[in-house]
């Protein structure tokens, strides 16, 4: 698949501190990339340099194929980015702050009303910013990012401060995108739940490292199959999987049991259940473990604490 953005070894200096160490990624075209990392952990300074706000102190950056340091305008030209401070004009309407972009850009009228209507906000467009909501506000954003129709759409932590019904409006059209209008989109987030149900595609940074990167899919589908059940009696399924060599671990909705490695999910759960009921440990439920965004992140959170433990 053709990259849409491509790091190479990216890092950046502040000082004695270094905000971005090394990070190599890939972004695929027409995919929807959830960048994660706590806060402070360097999304941000490496979005920047995606844009060329920043000047790397070492490695390299690629907008489809443009180095961003040697073509940093015809780069620009391939991203729309929708960053936290939007700077609108609250006592002009939403199509007035649209307009003044479009003429900078060299677009028409028809451009703005394009771009309102993939934000769905045709009907808003002529009410004042300032009366806006917070969701609207961010509409507003990405319909100015839309301009022009960059292949490249940059978001950085577009769900913030938005209620539940803001997050779950702005969840489905983010899916969405790719589809409507063939763009790539880097979405910036610290919110693993919410990258879970937009993304395609990962990447995991931490300390200004890039950790973890994949298609989400297989990189759930690389974690090891797990069963969840429920029982009568945990303390006694506990003792009689230990004595069967499986290693049980509690967890919110019941005990988790790890599968042996080409083991069938089928076979083992038809033998568990018979174990524990012929134990004394009913069993009122037993199934596959959907594996979560959450158990990835965790998996790479314990394989980094492991190795600073035996450094």
């Amino acid at each position: 698949m053709t990259a849409a953005i491509e790091t190479e070894d990216l890092s950046r200096r502040f000082g004695a501190r270094l905000a971005v160490d090394g990070v190599t990624m890939t972004v695929p075209e027409r995919a929807v990339y959830g960048f994660l990392g706590r806060n402070g952990a360097g999304k941000t300074t490496t979005l920047k340099m995606v844009l060329g706000l920043l000047r790397p102190t070492s490695g390299a950056v690629r907008v489809r194929g443009l180095d961003v340091a040697r073509q940093r305008l015809a780069a620009a030209r391939q991203i729309g980015a929708l960053l936290e401070a939007h700077g609108f004009y609250g006592n002009l309407t939403g199509r007035e702050n649209l307009s003044l972009t479009a003429t900078l850009l060299g677009l028409g009228a028809s451009e703005v009303e394009r771009v309102l209507e993939v934000v769905e906000m045709r009907r808003d467009g002529h009410r004042k910013v300032g009366g806006y909501s917070l969701g609207m506000r961010q509409r507003l954003g990405l319909a100015r990012a839309m301009l022009g129709a960059p292949p490249v759409l940059l978001l950085d932590e577009p769900t913030n401060g938005l209620d539940p019904d803001g997050i779950a409006d702005m969840r489905r059209f983010l899916k969405s995108l790719p589809e409507r209008t063939g763009a790539t989109v880097l979405l910036s987030s610290h919110l693993l739940g919410e990258i879970e149900q937009v993304a395609s595609h990962v990447g995991v940074v931490d300390a200004g490292r890039l950790v973890l990167e994949g298609e989400l899919a297989r990189l759930k589908a690389d974690l090891a199959p797990e069963l969840i059940l429920r029982t009568g009696d945990d303390t006694r399924a506990v003792t009689l999987l230990l004595a069967k060599g499986r290693s049980p671990v509690a967890a919110e909705t019941g005990l988790t049991v790890a599968l042996r490695p080409g083991e069938d999910p089928d076979q083992a759960a038809a033998a568990i259940t018979r174990l524990l009921v012929e134990g004394g440990a009913p069993v009122f439920a037993i199934g596959p473990r959907e594996r979560s965004l959450e158990d990835i992140y965790r998996r790479v959170a314990n394989s980094r604490q492991q190795q600073a433990e035996a450094a």
